[in-house]
Protein backbone atom coordinates (compact mmCIF):
# COMPACT_ATOMS: atom_id res chain seq x y z
CA UNK A 1 0.00 0.00 0.00
CA UNK A 2 1.21 3.01 -1.04
CA UNK A 3 1.86 5.92 1.50
CA UNK A 4 1.09 9.28 1.49
CA UNK A 5 3.10 12.38 1.69
CA UNK A 6 2.26 16.12 2.53
CA UNK A 7 5.07 18.24 1.19
CA UNK A 8 4.55 22.00 3.03
CA UNK A 9 6.41 24.56 1.29
CA UNK A 10 7.53 28.41 3.28
CA UNK A 11 8.16 30.42 -0.53
CA UNK A 12 9.93 32.62 2.02
CA UNK A 13 12.72 30.75 3.78
CA UNK A 14 16.14 31.76 3.42
CA UNK A 15 17.12 33.09 0.23
CA UNK A 16 16.95 30.13 -1.94
CA UNK A 17 14.25 29.76 -4.77
CA UNK A 18 11.90 27.36 -4.42
CA UNK A 19 9.89 27.32 -7.51
CA UNK A 20 11.50 24.10 -9.20
CA UNK A 21 10.90 21.99 -6.06
CA UNK A 22 7.33 20.94 -7.11
CA UNK A 23 8.63 19.49 -10.69
CA UNK A 24 11.87 17.74 -9.03
CA UNK A 25 9.16 16.03 -6.41
CA UNK A 26 6.95 15.08 -9.56
CA UNK A 27 10.23 14.10 -11.41
CA UNK A 28 12.17 12.05 -8.63
CA UNK A 29 9.71 11.00 -5.96
CA UNK A 30 8.81 7.08 -6.52
CA UNK A 31 5.07 6.93 -7.52
CA UNK A 32 4.99 3.28 -6.60
CA UNK A 33 6.01 4.16 -3.33
CA UNK A 34 3.97 7.25 -2.66
CA UNK A 35 1.06 8.92 -3.27
CA UNK A 36 1.36 13.28 -2.70
CA UNK A 37 -0.04 16.64 -2.11
CA UNK A 38 1.85 19.79 -1.99
CA UNK A 39 0.74 23.00 0.47
CA UNK A 40 2.16 26.51 0.60
CA UNK A 41 2.57 28.86 3.56
CA UNK A 42 1.31 32.33 3.37
CA UNK A 43 2.57 33.51 7.05
CA UNK A 44 3.97 32.62 10.16
CA UNK A 45 2.59 29.42 12.16
CA UNK A 46 0.90 28.56 8.89
CA UNK A 47 3.16 25.37 8.88
CA UNK A 48 1.25 24.20 12.00
CA UNK A 49 -2.09 24.55 10.35
CA UNK A 50 -0.88 22.73 7.19
CA UNK A 51 0.57 20.02 9.37
CA UNK A 52 -2.74 19.74 11.94
CA UNK A 53 -4.74 19.19 8.32
CA UNK A 54 -2.24 16.72 7.70
CA UNK A 55 -2.62 14.93 10.96
CA UNK A 56 -6.69 15.01 10.58
CA UNK A 57 -6.30 13.40 6.54
CA UNK A 58 -4.29 10.64 7.76
CA UNK A 59 -1.17 11.59 5.67
CA UNK A 60 1.87 9.09 6.56
CA UNK A 61 4.77 11.32 5.99
CA UNK A 62 4.69 15.57 5.91
CA UNK A 63 7.80 17.03 4.44
CA UNK A 64 8.75 20.48 5.53
CA UNK A 65 10.40 22.12 2.62
CA UNK A 66 12.19 25.14 3.99
CA UNK A 67 14.10 26.54 6.69
CA UNK A 68 14.55 25.65 10.29
CA UNK A 69 11.63 27.73 11.72
CA UNK A 70 9.69 25.83 9.00
CA UNK A 71 10.72 22.37 10.83
CA UNK A 72 10.24 23.77 14.05
CA UNK A 73 6.61 24.17 13.09
CA UNK A 74 6.01 20.86 11.72
CA UNK A 75 8.08 19.13 13.87
CA UNK A 76 6.88 20.14 16.99
CA UNK A 77 3.35 19.42 16.02
CA UNK A 78 3.78 15.86 14.39
CA UNK A 79 5.32 15.21 18.17
CA UNK A 80 4.13 12.19 19.84
CA UNK A 81 2.00 11.25 16.49
CA UNK A 82 2.34 8.35 14.34
CA UNK A 83 3.53 10.45 11.06
CA UNK A 84 7.20 11.09 9.79
CA UNK A 85 8.67 14.22 9.53
CA UNK A 86 10.84 14.85 6.33
CA UNK A 87 12.77 17.31 5.44
CA UNK A 88 14.11 19.07 2.58
CA UNK A 89 16.28 21.90 3.27
CA UNK A 90 15.55 25.15 1.76
CA UNK A 91 16.98 27.98 4.69
CA UNK A 92 19.86 29.67 5.67
CA UNK A 93 21.16 27.74 7.96
CA UNK A 94 19.01 24.05 8.19
CA UNK A 95 21.27 22.84 11.25
CA UNK A 96 18.36 20.32 11.95
CA UNK A 97 18.70 18.92 9.05
CA UNK A 98 22.52 18.67 8.62
CA UNK A 99 22.22 17.04 12.22
CA UNK A 100 20.26 14.48 10.66
CA UNK A 101 22.93 14.14 7.57
CA UNK A 102 20.26 15.19 5.21
CA UNK A 103 21.62 16.50 1.50
CA UNK A 104 21.63 20.25 1.05
CA UNK A 105 21.06 19.33 -2.31
CA UNK A 106 17.11 19.27 -2.97
CA UNK A 107 17.22 16.34 -5.56
CA UNK A 108 19.22 14.30 -3.25
CA UNK A 109 17.22 15.37 0.00
CA UNK A 110 13.80 13.81 -2.73
CA UNK A 111 16.11 10.54 -2.99
CA UNK A 112 16.20 10.23 0.70
CA UNK A 113 12.41 10.28 0.81
CA UNK A 114 12.68 7.06 -1.41
CA UNK A 115 15.08 5.18 0.72
CA UNK A 116 12.72 5.86 3.84
CA UNK A 117 15.40 5.69 6.13
CA UNK A 118 13.06 6.25 9.53
CA UNK A 119 14.18 6.81 13.26
CA UNK A 120 12.69 7.58 16.23
CA UNK A 121 14.14 10.48 18.35
CA UNK A 122 13.82 12.73 21.62
CA UNK A 123 12.70 15.92 21.70
CA UNK A 124 12.30 18.73 24.54
CA UNK A 125 9.84 20.94 26.63
CA UNK A 126 10.84 24.30 27.49
CA UNK A 127 7.94 25.52 29.75
CA UNK A 128 5.02 25.28 27.59
CA UNK A 129 6.86 25.35 24.30
CA UNK A 130 8.15 22.19 22.40
CA UNK A 131 11.58 22.27 20.52
CA UNK A 132 13.58 19.51 18.53
CA UNK A 133 16.96 20.94 17.91
CA UNK A 134 18.31 24.01 20.44
CA UNK A 135 17.14 26.53 22.32
CA UNK A 136 19.37 29.48 23.71
CA UNK A 137 19.01 32.09 26.27
CA UNK A 138 21.92 34.25 25.58
CA UNK A 139 23.89 36.03 22.76
CA UNK A 140 22.47 33.42 20.41
CA UNK A 141 18.57 34.51 21.10
CA UNK A 142 19.93 37.89 20.62
CA UNK A 143 20.84 37.52 17.40
CA UNK A 144 17.69 35.36 16.29
CA UNK A 145 15.65 38.35 17.64
CA UNK A 146 17.54 40.94 15.45
CA UNK A 147 17.84 38.43 12.40
CA UNK A 148 13.87 38.11 12.25
CA UNK A 149 14.05 41.74 11.61
CA UNK A 150 16.38 41.64 8.59
CA UNK A 151 15.25 41.79 5.14
CA UNK A 152 18.22 39.99 3.49
CA UNK A 153 18.47 36.50 4.78
CA UNK A 154 21.44 33.90 4.11
CA UNK A 155 24.82 33.26 5.96
CA UNK A 156 26.46 36.72 4.62
CA UNK A 157 23.89 38.90 6.19
CA UNK A 158 24.12 36.39 9.27
CA UNK A 159 27.60 37.07 9.87
CA UNK A 160 27.53 40.47 9.52
CA UNK A 161 24.66 40.64 12.12
CA UNK A 162 26.77 38.68 14.04
CA UNK A 163 30.24 40.87 14.15
CA UNK A 164 27.74 44.09 14.30
CA UNK A 165 26.29 42.83 17.59
CA UNK A 166 29.04 41.32 19.65
CA UNK A 167 30.28 44.26 20.53
CA UNK A 168 27.56 45.91 21.65
CA UNK A 169 26.19 42.76 23.83
CA UNK A 170 25.41 42.62 27.51
CA UNK A 171 25.65 39.11 28.60
CA UNK A 172 22.58 37.94 30.31
CA UNK A 173 22.17 36.88 34.01
CA UNK A 174 21.41 33.16 34.66
CA UNK A 175 21.02 32.03 37.87
CA UNK A 176 21.72 28.08 38.09
CA UNK A 177 21.92 26.19 41.31
CA UNK A 178 21.59 29.75 43.20
CA UNK A 179 24.61 30.59 41.73
CA UNK A 180 24.48 33.99 39.30
CA UNK A 181 26.49 33.35 35.79
CA UNK A 182 26.98 37.21 34.77
CA UNK A 183 30.00 36.50 32.66
CA UNK A 184 28.32 33.64 30.80
CA UNK A 185 27.74 35.00 26.51
CA UNK A 186 25.71 32.30 26.54
CA UNK A 187 23.43 29.48 27.77
CA UNK A 188 22.18 26.82 25.29
CA UNK A 189 20.17 23.83 25.99
CA UNK A 190 20.86 21.56 22.66
CA UNK A 191 19.12 18.10 21.73
CA UNK A 192 21.32 18.14 18.19
CA UNK A 193 24.05 19.60 17.76
CA UNK A 194 24.25 22.57 15.84
CA UNK A 195 22.70 26.14 14.88
CA UNK A 196 23.33 25.63 11.25
CA UNK A 197 25.85 26.85 8.78
CA UNK A 198 28.11 23.75 9.99
CA UNK A 199 28.25 25.50 13.67
CA UNK A 200 28.36 22.93 16.04
CA UNK A 201 27.37 24.38 19.43
CA UNK A 202 26.68 20.48 20.94
CA UNK A 203 29.09 18.79 19.08
CA UNK A 204 28.59 15.06 20.59
CA UNK A 205 24.67 15.78 20.95
CA UNK A 206 22.84 12.77 19.75
CA UNK A 207 18.62 12.87 18.99
CA UNK A 208 17.73 9.68 20.76
CA UNK A 209 20.08 9.15 24.09
CA UNK A 210 17.26 10.28 26.24
CA UNK A 211 19.29 13.69 27.26
CA UNK A 212 19.83 16.97 26.26
CA UNK A 213 23.51 18.74 26.86
CA UNK A 214 23.47 22.30 28.80
CA UNK A 215 26.10 24.62 27.36
CA UNK A 216 27.27 27.94 28.72
CA UNK A 217 29.95 29.61 27.44
CA UNK A 218 32.00 31.91 29.19
CA UNK A 219 32.97 35.51 28.82
CA UNK A 220 36.25 35.45 27.09
CA UNK A 221 39.34 37.63 26.22
CA UNK A 222 39.26 39.53 22.56
CA UNK A 223 42.27 37.46 21.53
CA UNK A 224 40.09 34.22 22.05
CA UNK A 225 37.52 34.89 19.90
CA UNK A 226 38.84 33.72 16.47
CA UNK A 227 40.42 30.20 17.71
CA UNK A 228 36.80 29.89 19.75
CA UNK A 229 35.30 30.43 16.61
CA UNK A 230 37.23 28.11 14.48
CA UNK A 231 36.27 24.83 16.97
CA UNK A 232 32.68 25.84 16.94
CA UNK A 233 33.00 24.89 13.15
CA UNK A 234 35.12 21.99 13.27
CA UNK A 235 33.47 20.24 15.89
CA UNK A 236 35.93 20.72 19.15
CA UNK A 237 34.46 23.09 21.11
CA UNK A 238 33.66 20.99 24.08
CA UNK A 239 37.70 20.91 24.66
CA UNK A 240 37.46 24.58 25.11
CA UNK A 241 37.74 26.24 28.46
CA UNK A 242 35.67 28.53 27.97
CA UNK A 243 32.68 26.01 27.78
CA UNK A 244 31.07 24.13 30.02
CA UNK A 245 28.52 21.02 28.82
CA UNK A 246 26.99 19.20 30.66
CA UNK A 247 24.26 16.68 30.45
CA UNK A 248 20.67 16.32 31.90
CA UNK A 249 17.42 14.90 31.80
CA UNK A 250 15.78 18.08 33.50
CA UNK A 251 16.27 21.43 34.23
CA UNK A 252 15.37 24.73 36.08
CA UNK A 253 16.89 28.13 36.47
CA UNK A 254 16.54 31.66 35.85
CA UNK A 255 17.02 33.90 33.36
CA UNK A 256 17.04 37.96 33.28
CA UNK A 257 16.67 38.85 29.83
CA UNK A 258 13.37 37.35 28.42
CA UNK A 259 14.53 36.85 25.00
CA UNK A 260 15.16 33.64 24.07
CA UNK A 261 15.41 31.43 21.02
CA UNK A 262 13.37 27.88 20.48
CA UNK A 263 15.57 26.02 17.25
CA UNK A 264 16.03 29.27 16.11
CA UNK A 265 12.79 31.16 16.24
CA UNK A 266 12.83 34.45 18.62
CA UNK A 267 10.56 34.24 21.35
CA UNK A 268 10.06 36.67 24.59
CA UNK A 269 8.65 34.51 27.50
CA UNK A 270 6.03 35.91 30.19
CA UNK A 271 8.19 34.38 33.08
CA UNK A 272 12.05 34.68 34.46
CA UNK A 273 11.93 30.94 35.10
CA UNK A 274 13.07 28.36 32.71
CA UNK A 275 12.25 24.64 33.28
CA UNK A 276 13.38 22.09 30.68
CA UNK A 277 12.77 18.28 29.95
CA UNK A 278 13.94 15.78 27.78
CA UNK A 279 10.84 13.44 26.11
CA UNK A 280 12.52 10.39 24.97
CA UNK A 281 11.42 8.90 21.60
CA UNK A 282 8.88 11.00 20.32
CA UNK A 283 9.25 11.73 16.45
CA UNK A 284 9.39 9.68 13.77
CA UNK A 285 12.02 11.62 11.33
CA UNK A 286 13.66 10.69 7.90
CA UNK A 287 17.34 10.57 7.78
CA UNK A 288 20.04 10.90 5.23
Amino acid sequence: MKKRICFIINPKSGNRKKNHIPLLIEEILDKNLFDYEIHYTSYKKHGIELTKIAIEKRFDIVCAVGGDGTVHEIGTTLINTNLCLAIIPRGSGNGFARHLRIPLNSRKAIECLNKQNQTIIDTANLNEFAFINVCGFGFDAHIAHKFDTLKKRGFNAYIKLVLREFWNYTPNTFELNEQKLESALLLSVANASQFGNGFKISPESKINDGKLELVMLKKMPLLSIPALVLRFFKGTIQKSKQVEITSFEKVSFKIKNKDIHIDGEPLTLKTNDIRINIVPKSLNVITG
